[in-house]
């Protein structure tokens, strides 16, 4: 499983200072805070501390925004509940594991996650893989376009969903398996990760 870097101990002080510095005002140091931080008027020492960070997966810069920088929250568990299909849909096992999922990856923690684990190869072509674990919003409803969890009369399979002309199909993203028009599709969620051993 990904997993970000270790920081140095000056590292840790700039993030510890970024934190407090977001907590106490509301809003992210400027370049120059954070050169005060460090004693230093060379704002390109703040700059390199600023890139260190966002190379180990401790902050998000958003460039187009004064005082765009972001720490990525520590990382959270959410629920493993077992296998799904990327092949022949097959039933999905519940059981209780948890994953952690590793800061850098952007999901939003509003909404309720789950990860499932990939069996089966028709997705390869979209870059999942056999063993794969596979990050999903739960909602209920999907555009068309999207990878989602669906759940047919043949169980439950990863796929891009897709609709046009009324019709509902799934499609897989491996020329080896056929397009599944099923008699009944129910959205379990929208694919928005992975993570891979």
């Amino acid at each position: 499983m990904q997993d970000v870097k270790p920081l140095t101990e000056r590292q840790k002080q700039v993030l510890d200072f970024i934190n407090s510095f977001l907590s106490e005002k509301g809003i992210s140091p400027s370049l120059k805070e954070i050169a005060s931080f460090l004693n230093t008027n060379n704002l390109s020492s703040a700059q390199y501390f600023i890139n260190e960070l966002e190379d180990k997966g401790y902050l998000r810069k958003n460039a187009n925004k004064a005082r765009g920088i972001m720490p990525i929250p520590k990382k959270y568990s959410i629920p493993l509940l077992g296998f799904i299909a990327a092949g022949e849909p097959i039933e999905p096992i519940e059981s209780p594991d948890e994953i952690s999922i590793p800061p850098s990856m952007e999901i939003d923690i509003k909404y309720p996650h789950y990860a499932l684990q990939v069996k089966g190869d028709s997705m390869i072509d979209m870059g999942i893989l056999d063993g794969d674990i596979v990050i999903i919003k739960h909602q209920l409803t999907a555009s068309s376009g999207e990878t989602v969890v669906a759940v047919t009369e043949n169980g439950a399979t990863l796929k891009i969903f897709k609709k046009e002309n009324d019709q509902v199909f799934l499609e897989p993203r491996n020329k080896e398996y056929q397009t599944i028009y099923p008699q009944r599709l129910d959205i379990r969620g929208k694919f928005v990760g992975l993570i891979r051993n």
